[in-house]
């Protein structure tokens, strides 16, 4: 179906040659008269054959001084459309000019930048851009493209320079993300067993932003992993209280680090903590687990039990069928409940854990750089409500 933008969008492109080539015989001296190709493309525009039309106006107009935006804006129309071929070529024929000024050099480069991004072609669209980001008019364009693509491609260390400069040019705090970047680098250094330099990388998010989060986290396993589970539960015991929901990724380590210092009652009063901001599964399950072993399954059903009339979660549901088996061996009674639970499984294996507050990606891990929309620390842990009414 012809698409009536492009009936907007192209009169004015054919308005625009027309005058143009009125204007350059009136130049030449010589009658106005427009050529029959102009007349030609009109009638593919009106008939609804905007490929047609846009071929012919790009042979009639040479390009000069006075028609590099009229490529420029062609250029832009078709990479728009998804035709990133021939937005390409025509901002390669552009930059190929001689005679093209050079600010409009480099517009070019910039739009043939665009072009190497939408195709994929990263390394190309970098080279471009590291040729504006000293530009007045450019660089911050620039820099905001390579900042995408050095996310794009683990760079981290260069999309802290990157951001740092942006920072500079805009005037505003970009703390928290650069904090990021650094937690990424520590990630990587950590995830190849190079502690001293994940510990630095760790160190320097903090430096950057004493409150990022992340970074307590990361601090607190690298001292968990050294069993250095004093200072690990230090770590974890600085994170901001409106941030408490966090150690829900790493629950298990918590919950072993407590152990380790044989200080039930702290965990105790930091699991019941969390189950007051956020009625996550994972974390009514360790509760669940630690009322069962310290006080025996008795304590643990009945306070499941109440729990589930206020709160109900699949999770839980499929924990008190548990503890009902465990407290009754009856054989009769484990086949008649055995699809219930099988049911109950293929439910919490779907059901999410986390979602990004910007743009609603759910999932039942916790993304630090949300897969969706790119935003950064923007998601959280689903309540049991919200667990059972997210979409699968």
């Amino acid at each position: 179906m012809f698409d009536a933008t492009w009936l907007l969008l192209l009169l004015p492109a054919a308005a625009a040659t027309g005058w143009y080539l009125g204007r350059r015989d009136r130049k030449n001296e010589t009658s106005f008269n427009l050529p029959s190709a102009y007349f030609q493309g009109l009638n593919f525009l009106l008939n609804e054959q905007p490929d047609k039309a846009i071929e012919v106006f790009l042979k009639m107009l040479e390009v000069d001084s006075e028609t590099v935006e009229m490529h420029l804006a062609l250029g832009n129309l078709f990479r728009r459309r998804g035709e990133i071929e021939r937005a390409t070529r025509i901002h390669q024929n552009l930059i190929a000019r001689p005679n093209l000024e050079e600010h409009q050099r480099l517009q070019a480069l910039f739009q043939l930048a665009q072009d190497y991004l939408r195709a994929g072609l990263l390394d190309r669209a970098e080279s471009l851009l590291l040729e504006l980001i000293d530009v007045d008019g450019h660089a911050e364009s620039a820099l905001r493209l390579l900042k995408d693509i050095y996310e794009q491609e683990s760079e981290w260390g260069k999309a802290v320079d990157i951001l740092k400069r942006l920072e500079r040019i805009q005037g505003s705090d970009m703390h928290s993300t650069i904090a990021q970047y650094y937690c990424q680098l520590a990630e990587e250094r950590l995830t190849e067993g190079c502690v001293e330099e994940g510990e630095a990388y760790v160190r320097r998010a903090l430096d950057t932003d004493a409150y990022c989060t992340r970074a307590r986290i990361q601090q607190g396993l690298v001292r968990h992993e050294g069993e250095r589970y004093r200072e690990a539960r230090k770590a974890w015991s600085r994170i901001q209280d409106e941030d408490i929901w966090c150690l829900i990724s790493i629950l298990d380590r918590v919950v072993h680090c407590y152990r380790a210092l044989h200080d039930q009652a702290g965990l105790d009063r930091l699991l019941n903590r969390i189950l007051e901001r956020v009625t996550n599964p994972h974390v009514l399950i360790a509760r669940v687990n630690e009322l069962e072993r310290m006080e025996g399954p008795e304590a643990a059903t009945s306070f499941l039990e109440d729990w589930l009339v206020r709160h109900p979660s699949v999770a839980g549901l499929a924990r008190l069928m548990e503890l009902e088996r465990d407290a009754n061996r009856n054989g009769d009674n484990n086949v008649r409940t055995r699809p219930v639970r099988t049911l109950l499984d293929n439910l919490m294996d779907t059901e999410g854990s986390y979602r990004c507050r910007q743009c609603g990606f759910t999932g039942r891990t916790l993304y630090w750089h949300c897969p969706g929309c790119k935003s950064w620390n923007s998601q959280h842990p689903l309540s049991g409500p919200e667990l059972l009414a997210s979409p699968n």
